[in-house]
């Protein structure tokens, strides 16, 4: 092989193990698009589910189930409900340790 033939090989593998180390998705897969409402109705609320920074996305995310198959609802987690929220399922989690 010739030396323009071996440079140009070597400059495809450069090329492709450079590509391979780009992120592809710089914040996640994060189910929540956008930085969510701020307060959902209490009585609207079915369940509740915090979902924390993982290798998929990189924020936390309070997502809300809401009843009779309305869908589901991303709440702010800066806002005052979610904080609420939080703070009650953590409790309950907590307790739920405690016993076993």
């Amino acid at each position: 092989m010739n030396t323009k033939g071996i440079a140009i090989a070597l400059a495809v593998v450069i090329c492709a193990t450079t590509v391979q180390g780009f992120v592809m998705f710089k914040r996640g897969r994060c189910l929540c698009i956008g930085p969510g409402a701020k307060a959902v109705k209490r009585a609207d609320m079915e369940t509740a589910a915090i979902l924390y920074p993982s290798n998929s996305c990189d924020r936390t995310e309070v997502i809300i189930t809401l009843k009779a198959n309305k869908g589901q609802r991303c709440l702010d987690p800066r806002s005052r409900q979610a904080l609420l929220i939080r703070q009650t399922i953590e409790k309950k989690n907590l307790l739920r340790h405690r016993k076993i």
